[in-house]
């Protein structure tokens, strides 16, 4: 493990750090609108340390603070979790030989670390840059995530700093430059025309789950064109 903090250079800890403070941003916003809508200072940070991911845990509370029920709580969030399926392929020898460095390099691997990591072209700093951002992004959302929950007891409505909209903010930002590709942006278009069509009509967390939809209209699409 030594070897790994002294590969890390200075470019790299310092993209590392700009990571990890977006991070704290967006768990600040969580931990501030899950206690705004009812929950408990502690319940948002037990989710971050078990869940550790912000898109899932986001959804969820969404979810249950719309009226949803826990099982489609928990469902939408294993099905946008499902891709670390084949994040786990493409980094696998990144985490380690030994089952402790599997087991805890696989909490840590969202879509930063993913991205960190395949971004490197040499072994040893692919696995400097994943297990840095790893544990940069899990301190820095966890302190946040508790900090959010104090200041939105405090405050009481996230809206009055701007808490609300950091994380959708931040999910548009990273979502844009996928868009440029036109069966990206045709099944995101799709899933959302779905997802909105949907909600007047069916519970909560229903919509998310069937804006899959688009997804499989690409699928469909490029099977036709192949044929």
């Amino acid at each position: 493990m030594r070897s790994i903090w002294r590969t890390l250079d200075p470019r790299l800890l310092r993209d590392v750090s700009a990571v990890a403070a977006g991070a704290a941003v967006n768990g600040a916003s969580f931990g501030a609108i899950s206690v705004a809508v009812g929950l408990p200072w502690w319940m948002p940070l037990v989710m971050s340390v078990l869940v550790f991911g912000g898109g899932s845990q986001f959804m969820a509370v969404g979810i249950v603070a719309a009226g949803g029920s826990p099982a489609a709580a928990v469902l939408a969030g294993l099905v946008l979790n499902a891709r670390h399926l084949p994040f786990g392929l493409a980094v696998g020898d990144v985490l380690g030989r030994s089952w402790a460095a599997r087991l805890v390099g696989s909490h840590l691997m969202i879509d930063e670390t993913v991205a960190f990591a395949l971004a490197q072209r040499d072994p040893a700093r692919a696995r400097a840059a994943y297990w840095s951002c790893g544990v940069a992004l899990f301190f820095a959302w966890n302190i946040a995530v508790v900090g959010g929950a104090l200041a939105g007891q405090a405050i009481g409505d996230p809206a009055t700093f701007g808490l609300d909209a950091a994380f959708p903010a931040a999910m548009l930002a990273l979502v844009l430059p996928a868009l440029k590709d036109r069966a990206t942006l045709r099944a995101a278009v799709v899933g959302a025309v779905i997802a909105l069509a949907t909600t007047p009509f069916l519970p909560p967390g229903v919509p998310v789950l069937l804006a899959l939809g688009g997804l499989v209209a690409t699928i469909r699409r490029r099977s036709e064109v192949a044929v």
